[in-house]
């Protein structure tokens, strides 16, 4: 039977197969991507970020690999012998000076390595302790961010999720904590603990990281969580009303399951960037405890108690101040000014 002229019926003898060049017109070939890559992408656009992470690069570098060829150690008394004191030619030596022993190698034809930053008034070398206080300080502040992460993220994960009482209570300790004077807590927790801490840590694997290291890490991990706590609780609280969660609550999922499967991935991007921001605050609150004598134990150094002892000389010394200051400043500054870059790069609110 004939096709009827109205008829609805399409006749596929009107269309013809659409060449390469009309494919390449019509749709707009693009390389799928991710979350992550497009989060790249801007961050290696923004300068300032860029070279702030080139330089925190180099400084991770330079506290890993300088202590392995240098030929002083960071405790080293130069021209000590056992039983003798120390020479006094190798105290407060200034950058590229030599002791009196060196200076007779140097006579003879022996290649001595120079003192970069000179030395101390104990006769060490003062290069190797400002690389050894810079491992010391970004240990601290790595550590101590990470401590503040897992007790934010555990009580601002359970307080967005249950809501109600358990909401309430953990958000009250919250702001008693956020409550009390930050500065004038630290210092009297430092204090206290120092004492408590130094016999009960004797014969323990917690004795050689020592009582001042240990009681840094409580203080963070008692006074420092609060903001983490509250920056997560609220995107679990705006997670949670979401269409996968409650899918995944309607087919019975463990409230800790839908917390560590669906919530937190999708709070990643705000933790690593809090995180990072973290690490500057940490710096700084362990360079002034050292300031004060409640940092690291001696002989170990650290950028505040290099500071503190370059008190002692500051006037025929003054670049044993400036130097440790120096070194804090750029390690804050390029961490603030990566954090921001990573807000900026990461942040789907900002870049919406």
């Amino acid at each position: 039977m004939s096709q009827m002229k109205l008829s609805m019926h399409v006749n596929p003898d009107s269309f013809e197969p659409a060449s390469k060049e009309d494919k390449e017109y019509l749709v707009k070939m693009r390389p799928s991507t991710t979350f992550f890559k497009d989060g790249m992408k801007r961050l290696c656009k923004n300068k300032i970020a860029l070279i702030s992470m080139i330089v925190l690069v180099i400084i991770v570098l330079g506290c890993i690999f300088i202590p392995m060829f240098w030929p002083y150690k960071y405790d080293q008394m130069l021209g000590a012998t056992a039983g003798k004191a120390v020479d006094a030619s190798y105290l407060n030596l200034k950058p590229f000076e030599y002791g009196t022993t060196e200076l007779k190698l140097k006579a003879s034809g022996v290649s001595v390595f120079p003192h970069i930053f000179g030395t101390d008034s104990s006769g060490r070398d003062y290069f190797i302790r400002c690389v050894y206080g810079t491992r010391i300080s970004l240990m601290v502040g790595f550590f101590a961010s990470l401590i503040v992460l897992i007790i934010g993220l555990l009580v601002g994960s359970i307080a967005g999720y249950c809501g109600g009482k358990v909401d309430m209570v953990l958000m009250r300790i919250v702001d008693v904590i956020y409550s009390l004077p930050d500065t004038l807590m630290i210092i009297l927790l430092s204090s206290v603990l120092k004492q408590t801490l130094g016999s009960a840590i004797e014969g323990t694997v917690f004795a050689k990281l020592g009582s001042n290291m240990l009681s840094l890490f409580i203080v963070f991990g008692a006074l420092y969580w609060v903001s983490m706590a509250r920056l997560i609780r609220g995107q679990i609280l705006s997670l949670k009303e979401q269409e996968y969660v409650l899918a995944a609550q309607a087919t019975g999922a463990k409230a800790s399951w839908i917390i560590r499967r669906h919530m937190i991935p999708n709070c990643v991007s705000v933790i690593i960037i809090s995180t990072c921001l973290q690490i500057p605050s940490a710096i700084f609150t362990e360079s002034y405890l050292s300031f004060l004598g409640l940092g690291v134990n001696a002989p170990m150094p650290s950028l505040g108690s290099l500071a503190s002892d370059a008190l002692n000389g500051i006037s025929s010394y003054t670049y044993r101040l400036v130097i440790p200051a120096v070194i804090i400043s750029l390690i804050v500054l390029s961490l603030n000014l990566f954090g921001d870059g990573l807000r900026d790069a990461f942040d789907p609110k900002l870049n919406a």
